[in-house]
């Protein structure tokens, strides 16, 4: 009787403790050149979370925090990124990834890159090898990564080397991918017309509604899946406390 006593007494001890229990934020780094620190896409796609009732639940990451397009979204959106203008994948993995990823600790990171490789004429092996080497870097800062990666969008001036990059990253995605740390594609490229870009490279008020739509679907259900997991975890590590206090474990 004096153990059922103690659990219902530990019971009503529970019930408050997890409502006061926060769950962890989930964080979310968008990384790229000019078209992620340039651009508007993140405020809608922050927007689209906001609407979708989970932008409390996230972070978005980086050590940038410049909005040089003075873009307007929800009172509560992170500017948070790591957009640089002018990177290479090359130069990223080779050079800042793991500062960043040191400084930041994302549970999701989603990027662009390869754009200014194709323009400076590195050809499609070298940028996927870039990639790999991200893509071990994050890992080894999160073993449980969630990976986001875009087909870039058009650039007219090497539209062949562009369509040649896109075609080959669902196979090297495929050759990444892993059950603990997967790698999802958004499809930035199918769809996004020239006219959607304001200067042949970097997208419009178009060109950003199309990106984010492409993001917001992919984005949407790992917060949503990491929200159960860490729900989840966070039940059972109190009610492992509880029995291992009542002597039941």
């Amino acid at each position: 009787m004096r153990g059922i006593n103690l659990l219902l007494a530990s019971a009503c001890f529970l019930a408050p403790v997890m409502a006061q229990t926060k769950l962890r934020i989930i964080l979310l780094v968008p990384l790229g050149d000019s078209i992620t620190e340039i651009t508007c896409w993140r405020t809608i796609l922050w927007d689209h979370l906001t609407t979708a009732g989970v932008a409390d639940k996230i972070q978005f990451v980086g050590t940038m925090t410049d909005n040089t397009q003075a873009c307007i979204g929800t009172s509560t959106w992170d500017h948070h990124h790591e957009g640089h203008s002018g990177y290479l994948a090359i130069d990223v993995a080779s050079t800042y990834l793991e500062g960043w990823l040191a400084a930041a600790r994302p549970d999701v990171v989603m990027f662009m890159l390869g754009t200014n490789d194709v323009a400076n004429g590195h050809n499609t092996s070298e940028i996927l090898a870039a990639y790999t080497t991200m893509v071990q870097q994050m890992r080894a800062s999160n073993p449980k990564m969630q990976i986001i990666i875009d087909l870039i969008i058009p650039l007219p001036l090497r539209s062949v080397e562009v369509m040649n990059l896109n075609a080959a990253i669902p196979a090297w995605a495929q050759s990444q991918n892993s059950t603990t740390s997967p790698i999802f594609i958004a499809d930035c490229f199918t769809g996004f017309p020239a006219s959607d870009l304001r200067d042949g490279v970097h997208p419009n008020d178009g060109g950003d509604q199309i990106i984010a739509s492409r993001l917001y679907p992919i984005v949407l259900p790992i917060i949503n899946q990491s929200m159960t997991s860490n729900s989840k975890g966070l039940v059972g590590n109190l009610l492992g406390g509880l029995l291992s206090l009542l002597g039941l474990s």
